[in-house]
């Protein structure tokens, strides 16, 4: 009797060794950060200033407010299977230059491994069964420098590390760099990022014993082999414009467009060297203390049971609050009325403004 039912999860181990340059690899870092930039459809790379922008464009840190920035969140998707986490601590030098160390995780934990659960005579044995967790991780060092040369003017690049594994079967090493710039006058801004700028490499490592490979050869299945996975590198320009109506009220615009050098993709813009991505968003917002925010993006060519090509898109919805300059709660509601296949999603992000607890020095008597 053959497994091959049972190994179904295994398949895409032996996707990593077919070509060396994945189209769609390390996909979970084109997710995105904080409830703000989701809102908006990822269109932060000309107006980053946070502690975020470690993620969206390394070249908005050095335009922090704060000399501390803490950022969290945590989002659930396909209903609480997959678990997707952000965490970022940013630290301005002076005024000219920051930093920032930025962790992601996207997760799926307790997956049944059904590998061996039918025996060498052919009968179920429920006690076989175990689990194993997956998980892509992304830690990133970021800095910042502003040109006092030229006012507006600042530059930024992200090293990160890469782990991924696929329980005890399978794990990666890889590293890259993200380097960004940003442009800024009368309410105009202007930014682009390089993502993986030197192309990303990771070093996918098969752990994979006698018994587990017998398995594969019985089901016909090609056993993966360590292989070396390329991410090619990404340009996403952006562009903004920001206007203030008086009386604390302002509307922020921004568009990107992300350029994509892997060949054709499913996206609004699609050639046989390079697939364009547009998204863009607003924001309007009050004294610095609350926000709207909206964005379209994800336009995909999708086709339908009839072949029929069909263009999908996802809009979202957010809201920010500001407490005193020192917390700030982003809400996000992704893919407002399921135009897309993307799952909605409720997404909640927390940023503080750690300087603001520091204790002032004491004042001493001469």
């Amino acid at each position: 009797m053959k497994r091959s039912s049972f190994v179904i999860i295994f398949f895409f181990l032996s996707l990593f060794g077919f070509s060396q340059t994945a189209k769609y690899s390390n996909e979970f870092l084109s997710i995105g950060v904080g409830a703000r930039g989701l809102a908006l459809s990822n269109s932060l790379t000309a107006i980053t200033n946070d502690v975020t922008s470690g993620y969206w464009n390394p070249a908005g840190l050095s335009r922090m407010e704060q000399k501390y920035q803490l950022s969290l969140m945590h989002a659930a998707y396909f209903a609480n299977i997959a678990n997707y986490d952000y965490a970022a601590l940013a630290y301005k030098i002076d005024t000219s230059s920051a930093i920032a160390l930025s962790f992601i995780r996207l997760g799926i934990d307790n997956i049944m491994n059904t590998l061996f659960l039918v025996d060498n005579q052919g009968n179920f044995d429920y006690s076989r069964i175990s689990t194993f967790s997956t998980a892509d991780m992304a830690f990133l060092l970021s800095y910042s420098y502003n040109f006092p040369q030229v006012k507006g003017l600042s530059v930024g690049g992200s090293a990160k590390i890469i782990k991924r594994n696929l329980g005890s079967f399978a794990d990666a090493w890889g590293f890259g760099i993200d380097a960004g710039i940003q442009y800024h006058r009368s309410g105009w801004h202007a930014g682009a990022l390089l993502r993986d700028a030197t192309s990303t490499f990771n070093a996918w490592n098969y752990h994979l014993n006698d018994e587990i490979i017998a398995v594969f050869e019985q089901t016909e299945n090609e056993i993966p082999t360590n292989s070396l996975e390329i991410t090619l590198p990404k340009l996403i320009i952006g562009g903004g414009k920001q206007v203030d109506f008086g009386k604390g009220f302002n509307a922020t615009f921004v568009l990107d467009c992300d350029f994509a050098f892997d060949k054709q993709r499913h996206t609004l813009i699609s050639g046989k060297v390079i697939s364009l991505d547009p998204h863009f968003g607003m924001e309007f917002g009050y004294k610095n203390i609350v926000a709207l925010r909206t964005g379209i993006g994800n336009f995909q060519q999708e086709k339908d049971f009839n072949d029929k090509t069909k263009t999908s898109l996802q809009i979202n919805l957010g809201l920010g609050i500001c407490i005193k300059n020192i917390v700030t709660i982003d809400y996000a509601l992704t893919d407002i009325g399921n135009l897309s296949i993307a799952p909605y999603s409720h997404i909640f992000s927390l940023k503080l403004a750690l300087n603001h607890f520091s204790k002032k020095p004491k004042k001493t008597d001469n």
